[in-house]
This record gives structure tokens, sequence and C-alpha cells, in this order.
């Protein structure tokens, strides 16, 4: 009966390590596993973020060769606009709650992607004016395309429905990393419990 006694004891002493370890060792495994679809997500949005930045670039250098110039003061004022609306555009891509608490169009992908679209087509207006830039031109070329593509996929994922799959995934994140924090707050507490308790054991 000893001989059990003492062994269950081991077991028991052996277990309490395990049970120690596995609130750490089950955070650990759940961070262990970023959701791939998010990160494709991100990604994508910070190529959107590049080509409005690019999209901005090339507007104001316009704006300040027609205002420089005097040769189009309205291509000037136009291109003003289009910087304006570009900053949107990569503030959009950022997912700020206060901007996304006063424009709730831009949550939804589709909405988003006719914004891309729209500064896009603003961004390739007018390109006779830079027939004697060609690298302005091909910059202009190159920051429309690659927005105006951009657009287009947002606005076919919208249609499909793949913006409400992402924040539904976005809210499971969230709800993992706060399980994950308060498992990690209990386990530091159960410590200094133990801490406490040991001295007078």
């Amino acid at each position: 009966m000893e001989g059990e006694s003492s062994h269950g004891g081991g077991a028991h002493a052996v277990s309490g390590p395990d049970a120690t370890q596995s609130p750490s060792a089950s955070a650990a495994r759940v961070r262990a596993r970023p959701d791939s679809f998010l990160i494709a997500c991100r990604c994508f949005s910070f190529i959107t973020s590049l080509a409005a930045i690019l999209c901005i670039v090339v507007n104001i250098l316009s704006a300040v060769r027609s205002f420089r110039n005097g040769s189009d003061i309205f291509d000037g004022i136009f291109r003003c606009y289009a910087v304006l609306i570009a900053v949107f555009v990569v503030v959009a891509e950022t997912e700020w709650e206060f901007v996304m608490k006063f424009w709730k169009v831009l949550e939804y992908w589709a909405g988003r992607g006719m914004l891309q679209i729209f500064v896009a087509v603003m961004t390739r207006a007018y390109p006779e004016y830079l027939r004697n830039h060609q690298e302005l031109f091909l910059l202009q070329s190159i920051a429309s395309y690659l927005l105006l593509a951009c657009g287009v996929v947002y606005v076919i994922s919208g249609i499909l429905c793949i913006g409400m799959v992402k924040r539904a995934r976005q809210k499971k994140e969230i709800s993992r990393e706060q399980a994950i924090r308060d498992l990690e707050d209990l386990e530091r507490r159960r410590e200094e419990l133990e801490t406490l308790l040991l001295p007078h054991a």
C-alpha cells in the first residue's frame, strides 16, 4: 500500500509540472498558427497602399509642374483633389477605427475598390501634358494601372463577400489573442499565489 501511495504521489508530482506548463504551452501552440488568409490580405493591403502612395507622388509632381509653369491651373487643382482622395485610400488600408467610424462605406471592399479605381482614373487623366516628360509619364502609368488593378481585385472580392470573411476572421483572431492574454494572466497569478503559499507549506 505504501508503495502504491508513493507511486501515486510520484504520478501526482509528475502531473503537477505538466499542469503548470500546459497553459503556456497551449498559448505557444495557438500563437504558432497565424492565419494565412489574413497574412495574404495584409500583404495585398500593403501593395495597395504603395500604389496609392505612388499616385500621390505622381499627382504632387504634376501639380507642382502645372502651377510652376502656369501651363494649366485647372490641371493643378485637379491633381490636388486626386492627392486628397488618394490619401483617403491609404488611410482606408490602415483600417483605422476612427476613420472607419465616419466612413462606413470603406469597410466594404467593393466601395473601397471603386474609390481606388476613381483615384487611378484621376491619376491617369490628361496624359498628353506629360508627353515631354517621359519619366513622369512612365511613373504615372505604373501608378495608375497598379492602383486600377488593386481596385478591380477589391471590387471582385467584395462581390464574392471575401471582405466579410476577412472581418469574421479578424474578430476570431482578436478573440484568440485576448484569450491568450487572459490565460497568461491567470498563469502569472497562479504562480504568484503558489509563491505566497510556499513558505507556509
